[in-house]
């Protein structure tokens, strides 16, 4: 973890020293009070709802040493002096993000470990939590935590990392063009992987050029002495390989790639099962998730984990022992003997896709029914990218659909265009409507696939399902 003095903390972030001794020595940092350990820093944010400022005496009750503040005035001060804490330091900073941002620089430059990197379109997160699994077979991992992977949740996971990490594993999202660039230039990355490119964020970027140009910025920051590992089935690779100064490792389903997944297979449960081949030799691997597109996930970990010189076997058991972020590809089954598969962490057309592909694969005793809500930054592709998707819900030959969302109402709409019968098709306006008619609709032995951008908080439904008294 972050470990250093005050005095080194004050010259790493450009701040000053109001109060307290420079000799004080800070071990960690937080940004939120509840989270605060004994000795570590606390950062208090300015945010639209909650200003940090305000729990400067629930940081110190916790045992802070050092606060780091944007602003110095007399509640600050009182707080302070409230505390009858001695050799607690008060460091002013002009911009608190920045400060977290140059502390997680600091400690990067002395973390001897490789580096991670991880973007993509989709699948970065299940790809990050293969990567921890394989990785964390032998060796201590620290990986980003879920969705610590902004400009702020970034150099936060850098400064967990420690003397004892065996590897650090950076989630990386994007939001525009250079954050990418911007979180390698913090994370200092040693291997770089991007799952793939698609339409996620094109209301931002406006193409999908753009956003293979955004997602090679990870590419570009890997040192010739590193690696990079691409989808090499994915089209955009080709482009983004000419990006980098390392050696380029690919990873899929064709011949050429260096790790691939042949004889593709189902269990009973519909988990995909495969060999996987590589130099070092193939094995039989099941995977505990389902959805065929989890392979090229497991792929991207299986290859790095190689690179890291993780056994064979090792990956392997990586794979099959792997646990996932909550609300992607989740599995279960309730009380009431309906299974749900809750995907409603995030959506976009490839993950939407892959989703239902995968709602098909699982066994069902009744009906099988997608619940899909809005798909969010889809810029001028949103009425045709959702009309598009009922047009496949139709095409897969669902027993039900249950829409949530006015952009959703499109996916309602080209199912029934494409002949789903109108009574099996519902479209609703809200959560709480949705889980109404789901209530009427589900019995034991149906299977829900519950799946929205995050904006359209569906797992109220998921919850509705499991406890039909929430």
């Amino acid at each position: 973890m972050l470990t250093l003095s005050v005095k080194r903390l004050v010259e790493v972030t450009n701040g000053e020293l109001l109060a307290g001794d420079e000799n004080t020595m800070v071990n960690g940092l937080g940004i939120d009070s509840r989270e605060v350990g004994p000795g570590a820093a606390f950062v208090a944010f300015t945010g639209e709802r909650v200003d940090g400022h305000g729990y400067i005496g629930a940081a110190l009750a916790a045992g802070a040493r050092a606060i780091i503040v944007t602003r110095d005035d007399d509640e600050v001060r009182q707080a302070i002096s409230a505390s009858r804490k001695h050799n607690v330091a008060l460091v002013l900073v002009e911009d608190a993000t920045a400060a977290v941002q140059m502390l997680a620089s600091y400690h990067r430059s002395r973390l001897m470990c490789p580096v991670i990197g991880v973007t993509g379109s989709t699948g970065k997160t299940t790809t990050k939590d293969f990567l921890r699994s394989v990785l964390g077979t032998s060796m201590r991992v620290v990986a980003t935590e879920g969705n610590m992977n902004n400009e702020l949740g970034a150099p936060l996971t850098i400064m967990r990392a420690g003397a004892d990490t065996g590897v650090l594993v950076v989630e990386m999202a994007m939001r525009g063009a250079g954050q990418i660039a911007s979180l390698a230039e913090i994370a200092g990355p040693t291997a770089g992987l991007v799952t793939n490119v698609g339409v996620s964020h094109i209301e931002v970027l406006g193409s999908e050029e753009a956003i293979a140009s955004a997602k090679g910025e990870l590419v570009s920051a890997v040192p010739e002495n590193g690696r990079v590992f691409l989808n090499g089935d994915d089209s955009w690779s080709i482009a983004l390989s000419k990006r980098a100064q390392a050696a380029v490792t690919t990873y899929g389903l064709g011949d050429t790639c260096d790790v691939r997944a042949t004889g593709i297979d189902l269990s009973e449960t519909g988990t995909p099962v495969f060999d996987l081949c590589t130099e070092q030799g193939s094995i039989r691997v099941e995977l505990p998730i389902p959805g065929r597109h989890n392979i090229y996930n497991a792929l991207a970990a299986a290859a790095v984990g190689l690179y890291l010189e993780v056994s064979l076997d090792d990956v392997a058991r990586g794979l099959t022992e792997a646990t996932f972020t909550g609300m992607r590809m989740e599995v279960f089954q309730t009380a009431s003997r309906v299974t749900i598969i809750n995907d409603a962490y995030n959506a976009n057309p490839t993950s939407m896709r892959a989703a239902l592909d995968a709602l098909v694969d699982v066994p069902a005793e009744r009906q099988r029914i997608a619940v899909l809500g809005d798909m969010a930054e889809l810029g001028s592709l949103e009425e045709l990218a959702h009309f598009r998707m009922g047009e496949y819900v139709a095409e897969l030959s669902l027993d039900a659909l249950v829409t949530v969302g006015p952009r959703a109402k499109r996916i309602a709409d080209g199912a029934l265009a494409a002949g789903m019968p109108a009574e099996r098709v519902r479209p609703c306006v809200t959560p709480d409507e949705a889980s109404e008619v789901l209530d009427d609709m589900l019995a034991a032995g149906d299977v829900v696939l519950v799946k929205a951008s995050r904006v359209m908080g569906l797992e109220r439904i998921v919850d509705g399902i499991t406890d039909p008294h929430v």
